[in-house]
C-alpha cells in the first residue's frame, strides 16, 4: 500500500502585502515556521507571516508547475489570484495556531518572573 502525500502551494503576504510564493508537505509547520521568522531570507526580511493563498496537490510535480506559473505571473494578476478567494486579504492560517500562541504567552511570563 503506497503512503497518500499532500503538497501545498501558497502564497505568504506581509502586511504592506510583499508576496513570496513556495510549496510545501506541511502547511500547517511550514506557515508556523514563516510566523516565527524561522525561515531565513526573503519571508523573514520582509515579514511575511499571513498565509493568503493555497492550494492543495496530490503529486509534487503539479505543486511545483503552480508554483512556477504563479512565480512567472505580473503582480497585478498574483493579486487578482489571491483576491478572487480572499478578497481582503485576510490571514487564512489565523485560528489555526491560538492555543500554541497562549503556551507561548504563558511560558513567557513564567520566565520574566
Amino acid at each position: 500500500m503506497t503512503k497518500q502525500h499532500n503538497y501545498w502551494t501558497c502564497i505568504m503576504a506581509s502586511l504592506s502585502r510583499v508576496m513570496y510564493v513556495g510549496v510545501t508537505n506541511d502547511l500547517e509547520r511550514r506557515v508556523w515556521e514563516h510566523k516565527q521568522g524561522q525561515c531565513e531570507g526573503f519571508t523573514k526580511m520582509y515579514n511575511c507571516t499571513k498565509l493568503v493563498w493555497f492550494e492543495e496537490f496530490r503529486e509534487i510535480r503539479d505543486a511545483i508547475a503552480c508554483e512556477k506559473r504563479i512565480k512567472g505571473l505580473l503582480r497585478a494578476r498574483k493579486i487578482a489570484l489571491i483576491e478572487e478567494k480572499n478578497q481582503y486579504w485576510k490571514d487564512l492560517s489565523e485560528s489555526w495556531y491560538r492555543e500554541a500562541e497562549r503556551k507561548n504567552d504563558r511560558d513567557s511570563s513564567l520566565r520574566s518572573e
